[in-house]
């Protein structure tokens, strides 16, 4: 054989080396991802008989004169409560601590809303043609993250109860916006009045209570959710620890979808640096009929 068929045969055996694994690295993460979303499935609790499986004005007599806009902006009587969403988002996310390294993403997300959890699966674009795959989820009372280069390497990996859990129920907590009537009052969300354009909401579940401020326009729309701290993992190897920053939610761009206006655009930073764009390219509700 020549010098240039060896060669090319060195090459070939090397892409079908590559394609195999990332082949094998896709289908691990794909069964990883279904695995997870049993779990999420599997925490699911039935309402009680006889609860309202609708939404109407009523539900929101005497909560803050912002939240009663909010609602009355983005629902109308009769709206089938929402029991799980499904969704995509794209856009970047900036992979530096301290410096600007924003890479593209895409990802499919599923919530629901009884008991509250959620598993965001996410392609994060780290160089051509190498990917890595990202879990975050809030399943059952229990936060994780996971990332892997390929679905094969780890690079990250974090999981457990107190602030990790907080952390992520709080991402939920904000991310209800896509799916509002979450965050009516008889879903066990309460308000309780700041101003005119911005009150406070409390989410329980289990051990855990979080109370975010949200912020109101003109139209009612909500247009931002904060909390003063939200644990952050920083340092790498060995220096990895945990600091509470705080933490801010912007959102946009709404658009009625389903019959319910909901933002297409949230952009996420700690302590001030921004870290997450993500647009909203597809939204499913399922309903509690």
């Amino acid at each position: 054989m020549s010098r240039i068929g060896r060669a090319a045969l060195g090459v070939g055996s090397v892409v079908a080396a590559a394609v195999g694994l990332v082949a094998f690295g896709n289908a691990r993460w794909q069964r990883a991802t279904r695995s997870q979303l049993a779990l999420l499935e599997a925490a699911r609790v039935t309402r009680p008989a006889g609860q309202d499986k609708i939404y109407t004005t009523r539900d929101i007599e005497g909560l803050p004169p912002p939240v009663q806009r909010y609602f009355r902006a983005v629902l109308k009587d009769g709206q089938p409560l929402i029991a799980a969403a499904t969704f995509e988002l794209a856009g970047t996310i900036n992979m530096s601590e301290t410096g600007e390294d924003w890479k593209p993403f895409t990802s499919w997300q599923r919530a629901v809303a009884h008991r509250p959890g959620f598993l965001w699966n996410g392609r994060v674009a780290m160089f051509p043609g190498v990917a890595a795959n990202v879990h975050d989820s809030y399943i059952a009372g229990v936060g994780a993250l996971h990332a892997a280069m390929l679905g094969l390497f780890t690079v990250a990996q974090v999981q457990g109860g107190g602030e990790i859990a907080r952390g992520e129920l709080m991402r939920y907590f904000a991310e209800m916006v896509w799916y509002p009537t979450a965050l009516l009052p008889s879903q066990g969300v309460r308000w309780a009045a700041v101003d005119e354009h911005a009150a406070y909401a409390t989410l329980v579940d289990g051990p855990i209570s979080l109370t975010l401020l949200f912020s109101f326009d003109a139209a009612g729309l909500i247009t931002a959710v904060h909390a003063d701290a939200r644990g952050a993992v920083v340092g790498k190897g060995m220096d990895k620890h945990m600091v509470m920053l705080p933490w801010d939610c912007t959102l946009s761009h709404y658009q009625l979808r389903h019959g319910v206006m909901v933002p297409t655009r949230g952009e996420v930073g700690k302590g001030g640096k921004p870290y997450f764009v993500g647009d909203l390219t597809s939204l499913v509700y399922h309903f509690s009929l």
